[in-house]
Parts: C-alpha cells; structure tokens; sequence
C-alpha cells in the first residue's frame, strides 16, 4: 500500500470543565496505548492535546518544578446548569479555542478522530472538543471512548456528539473498530488479553515527557463500595516485573525522563510475586528516578520490607488508601486495612526513612450520611500517626454499590446528569454547597501539616 493510502488517525484528549483542576500526574494512558498499538500496526498516528502545558501559545513553566505536575492554563467560562448556587468560579483548563483550532487545521486530515473521556462529570469539556473537530473535519468519524463513555453510555451517545461510543478497554477491538471506517486491515502483532505483549504507550506524541505515568497491573482484587474499578477492569492481568524495569529504563535512557507514576488500582497486591522483584530490580539498575504513588497504595500490602525495598528504590511521593479511620463501621466502604494494620505499616514506612511530607493518607469526605465529625476524627487520627491527611471529595460513582446511596442523599438529581457528581460541590449533601464545611476541615489539616492545597484524589484515566 501506499504512503498516502495508509489511514491517518487522529488522538484528542479532551479539555477539562470544572470548579477545579491541576496536573497531579495525569495523563490519557489508555488513549495513547492504542496509538501506540495504532502505530505499531502500520497507521499514521497524530496527538493533539487539550490539557497540553507546554502548548507554544501557553506560558511557559519549568516542567520538572514539582515532580513533573503544573498547573493548567484556564478560562473561566460560565457554570453549567443547575449548578448556579455552588459559590466557586467554573473553568476550562487547558489551551485557548483557538489555539485548538489551529492545532486542527495544522494536522493531517485524519481518516478517524479518536476521542477519550476521563471523569464522568467533565463530559462537557468532551461535548465541546468534538463540536470543534466537526467544525474543521465535517466528514471525519469522530469515535468517543474511556471512563466517562463506559460509565455514562447512554448519556454519552446521546450528548457527546461523537459518531460512535465505545466502552471498556480498547485494545481487543481498536483493529477491527479502525478496519470497520476505513477498511484497512492488520493482522495482530500481540495478544490483547496479555498485558505484556502491549506496546508502551505514545508519550514520545507529546511535545514533552515530564513525567510517564506505569502500569504494573490492571484490575484491583478488592471491591470496595465508592471505586468502578471492577466494572472499568474486569478482568485482573500483570506486567512482568522484568518488563516493567524495561520500561523505566527505556523512557529514562532514552528520553530523559525522571518521574514515574504508578497507576496501578493495587501495586502491592501479591507483592512477593509482583512489587518486591520489580522493587529489586530497579535498587539494582542505580538510575536516578524518582517514583509517585498518586492512585493510593493498599495499606495491608505495607510490610516493613515493601517499605525499605520501596525507600530505596527511591519512591517521593506516597499515597495510603485509609479513606476512613472509623475502622468499626468500615465494612459498608471497604474491607482493606484495620487499625492495627494501619499502625503498623506507617510504623515500617518511618523505619525506612520516610518523612511525613513524603507520605499522606486519603480520608474520604463528602460520603452520603457522613459527619463532619467522622471526618475530623480521621483527620486527627491520621495527624497523631504522624503523616500527613489528605482530603479526597466522593464523587458518586454509576455501577459502584454506593451509587443508589449517593442518589438517595444528594440534593440534585444525579441519574439526570452527570455533571451532578461533580466531587468539588459536595453533591452527597442535601443543603446548597458553602464553603463553611470545607475551609474549617483545609484549616484542621494545614494546622501543622502542609500539604499542596490542590492534592485530591481522583479516578485514573483510561481510554
């Protein structure tokens, strides 16, 4: 076939609308594995990127300042309906409409234009990305795929405005999909149910690589009540360790890249088997790399020799998954961690060598029918321990066992829309958003602990 007859696609990670936003290591991991996959399969594969800091119309920052993370650049733009009484400013995060534009009109006229979603209440940002590739490529499909289209589906198909959406992972079916539009056939060159034989995602797309976010593993063994994890991935496979250090070699030795990012729904999950010769290999390399844990770690899995082994390996930046210190009443949310083991791995983490800037718990807030004083306890619990709380704002999730909960609490109508589930306006409280709650329990977590006042926990992005 020739140059010109092979099938161009284009990649667009949406733009985020929200109350609040920050690149806490966040990037469309899914989305740029099928490019990647694309490519590998004899497809011309460009990437624009909505949320791109390093835009050259946006202001420029140093990339690896904290971490590799930045702030977006932002606009503020109109609340979205029935959100009118929530007393915050509403934005777009990411580049200018016409920086977009151009970008656009700049690219190859693609034969497919694939869009992912990431929160299900970001969907407007999604909405508007796809108006704007319509408006230069009329006759371009536009396929619609990730979190927000899995979770949200019939929502999706009709108000995103994408030709097709798809749910689920899309490594299995993204040949025939692209085969289907275009009619460009390849054979597979790996297995899509062995995450092992999967191409390492396009980060080499973006304009530059401050961070790369990996994946050990998909799927989580725990099915706790507030996560989707289980209907996003079913289905539970692992990298080889071995594989894993090749990957961190290869985008550090070629590429410069410092920070990685473990994405990971259960890191430490057969740990012996998993984490501890991944941790040993990459003691053994001496690169000079730092490690970030923003998707939480399992507490259980904390021993005292994951916690040295995780030390030296260099690991910065440690997120706990505790979500609660009402340990009695946990069964409802979650059956990961009791007190005693709570204890006793921040016991091996300070052993290591750990400091409390280095380590912060996640303490759900924001649950229908929680206290304020639930919260305060855990915040105090976590303070006495001697690391540092972490507030993470529920958002209700569909699918999830708390899903009918959140509906029956909430003071909107969340199975009406999704913008309602919007964490940042407490939708899981009858009375109108203020920020009373909010700044007294910021000020309880700052009083002798710091932490950065945009660190929140989120759901992961897949396709």
């Amino acid at each position: 076939m020739k140059k010109r007859d092979i099938p161009n696609i284009l990649l667009v990670n949406p733009w985020i609308y929200d109350f609040a936003a920050y690149d806490f290591w966040a990037k469309p991991l899914g989305l740029l594995t099928l490019g990647s996959i694309l490519r590998d399969h004899g497809f011309q594969v460009t990437y624009i990127d909505c949320l791109d800091r390093f835009h050259p119309e946006a202001p420029q920052t140093d990339p690896y300042a904290r971490y590799g993370r930045g702030p977006y650049h932002k606009t503020r733009i109109q609340k979205p309906g029935g959100c009118e009484d929530v007393d915050r400013n509403f934005s777009r995060y990411g580049i200018r409409e016409e920086w977009f534009r151009q970008d656009l009109l700049a690219a190859p006229i693609p034969d497919i234009v694939l869009v992912t979603s990431l929160m299900t209440y970001w969907y407007p940002g999604v909405q508007n990305t796809i108006r704007m590739i319509k408006e230069i490529f009329s006759d371009t499909p536009v396929i619609l795929g990730g979190i927000y289209a899995t979770l949200c589906y019939d929502h999706a198909v009709r108000c995103s405005g994408a030709d097709k959406v798809v749910t689920g992972s899309g490594e299995k079916d993204i040949l025939r999909l692209v085969e289907g539009f275009t009619g460009f056939s390849a054979d597979y060159k790996f297995d899509p149910d062995d995450i092992n034989t999967y191409p390492y995602p396009a980060y080499d797309l973006q304009r530059k690589i401050s961070y790369v976010p990996i994946l050990t593993s998909r799927g989580c063994p725990f099915s706790c009540a507030y996560c989707a994890s289980h209907f996003l991935n079913p289905k539970r496979m692992r990298r080889d360790p071995g594989l894993v250090m090749e990957e961190i070699r290869f985008w550090h030795e070629k590429y410069g890249v410092t920070d990685f990012v473990f994405y990971d729904d259960a890191l430490l999950a057969d740990a012996e088997t998993q984490a501890v010769p991944m941790l040993e290999e990459i003691i053994r390399s001496g690169l000079n790399v730092r490690f970030h844990t923003p998707n939480a770690i399992h507490i259980r899995g904390l021993s005292k020799k994951i916690a040295q082994l995780m030390f030296k390996a260099n690991f910065r930046t440690l997120r706990l998954g505790l979500e609660t210190t009402a340990f009695e009443e946990r069964n409802e949310l979650d059956r990961k961690v009791t007190a005693e083991e709570f204890t006793r791995a921040v016991s091996h983490l300070k052993e290591a060598g750990f400091t409390k800037n280095q380590m912060g718990a996640y303490l759900l807030m924001g649950l229908p029918g929680q206290s304020v004083s639930s919260v305060e306890a855990s915040v105090r619990t976590v303070r006495q321990s001697g690391i540092t709380p972490v507030l993470a704002y529920y958002s209700p999730i569909p699918h999830t066992k708390l899903w009918q909960r959140a509906v029956d609490s909430s003071r909107y109508d969340l199975e009406s829309d999704p913008i309602f589930t919007n964490n940042a306006i407490l939708p899981c409280e009858f009375e109108t958003f203020s920020w009373k709650t909010i700044s007294h329990l910021k000020e309880m977590v700052a009083r002798k602990t710091y932490i950065g006042k945009n660190d929140k926990h989120t759901e992961i992005p897949c396709l």
